[in-house]
């Protein structure tokens, strides 16, 4: 059985960051960081909780498999979306108004 403490640091550690990251910054991709260190953050939580328990064949060693697909999904689409935003306004700072009407 492993000593929860180090991987509840590293977990609270890294959503911390991502959070942070988030509140902060105004630059698109800066923001996509923050949302991976947060998900980041909630991987290590459900392996090293499902490490530390009885059941080897618990949903916390598959569930991190389908939370990584589904962030590399995210990441792919929000790259898109910054690169259209990017090519339309010629910059990705969300803190600058676009300069178009509602």
């Amino acid at each position: 059985m492993i000593h929860l403490l180090g991987p509840y640091l590293l977990a609270s550690a890294l959503v911390g960051l991502g959070v942070f990251g988030i509140a902060v910054r105004r630059n698109a991709v800066l923001m996509l960081v923050g949302v991976e260190l947060v998900l980041s953050g909630s991987l290590v939580l459900l392996v090293a909780t499902q490490a530390a328990g009885a059941d080897r064949w618990a949903a916390g060693s598959v569930l991190p498999l389908f939370v990584i697909t589904i962030a590399a999904a995210e990441v792919v689409v929000a790259l898109a979306v910054v690169l259209t935003a990017y090519r339309q306004r010629a910059r990705i700072d969300l803190g600058e108004p676009s300069g178009e009407a509602p």
